[in-house]
């Protein structure tokens, strides 16, 4: 067995019961995955049934646990009743987390659960990521960090584990691909929604769609962008976004890459 694999399944058995923060993604998977085998019925994965997750990763989050027969939950949460979240500033992913967090402290005092775990890795922790802020705050534990685990060793322990999800695209919430500073409302995270479900069905795999009120600007993984550059696509693509109520479509020649609407912020802090 992988020594750091080992270390994590020591550390989860140490826990006895949890809570899994689990989204269906890559890294809250294999988490879900490993406590499920540690501790079997011990384990619950608690999916946040929220305006922000995309069905379709729902659907995916709810097919894996059936494939596996890990014990999952959905709860709602509610954070679009929290003005805070809605005004989109730079810390509306602590206030998502936030209200996920006190949803799974409930439901734990309900069953006496008292430890809830959730996917972060190593690779993690050097971004902007307010929501790890929250889970310090209510105690939350991140063993694959614990461990030492970072993204790649993830997906290559998913990938000897014959998990699905071990080549999973990296995903976030809709509202990250709102800006800071324009208000988060449940019409334009469906925008966003139905125009990157509609790019899925054209055979792109690595993208990202961010909302800037008129405009539609479109980040496709660059291996992935030669597809994007033929008339015919240009097409498609503008006839899918001004559908929605968008006026103009633009493609990021940058590409696709996390966490790009931070660069702003990155930006404020240096001025």
């Amino acid at each position: 067995m992988h020594p750091k694999q080992e270390r994590l399944f020591s550390i989860l058995q140490d826990l006895g019961r949890v809570l899994v923060a689990y989204s269906g993604g890559t890294d809250s998977a294999y988490l879900a995955w490993a406590a499920h085998r540690v501790l079997g019925e011990g384990a619950v994965a608690v999916t946040a049934d929220s305006a922000s997750i995309p069905e379709s990763h729902k659907r995916d989050a709810a097919e894996f646990a059936r494939q596996f027969q890990i014990r999952h939950e959905f709860i709602p949460t509610f954070e679009f009743d929290n003005p805070d979240y809605l005004k989109n500033d730079a810390n509306r992913c602590f206030h998502c987390k936030d209200e996920l967090f006190d949803r799974l402290e409930e439901v734990g005092r309900e069953r006496g659960i008292s430890n809830i775990i959730y996917g972060v890795n190593v690779d993690d922790l050097g971004d902007y990521r307010p929501g790890q802020n929250a889970a310090r705050i209510h105690k939350v534990k991140a063993p694959m960090v614990e461990a030492g685990l970072s993204k790649a060793e993830i997906r290559e322990l998913s990938k000897e584990a014959g998990l699905p999800t071990w080549d999973r695209p990296a995903a976030a919430c809709l509202s990250s691909r709102i800006p800071y500073g324009t208000p988060v409302t449940i019409e334009n995270i469906r925008k966003v929604e139905s125009g990157e479900e509609q790019m899925k069905a054209l055979g792109f795999r690595q993208f990202r769609v961010r909302y800037h009120n008129e405009t539609a600007r479109l980040e496709i993984a660059r291996d992935e962008m030669e597809k994007a550059f033929t008339l015919e696509m240009a097409g498609a693509l503008t006839a899918i976004f001004k559908q929605l109520g968008f006026q103009y479509v633009t493609l990021d020649l940058e590409g696709y890459r996390q966490g790009s609407l931070n660069e702003v912020l990155k930006i404020r802090q240096a001025r």
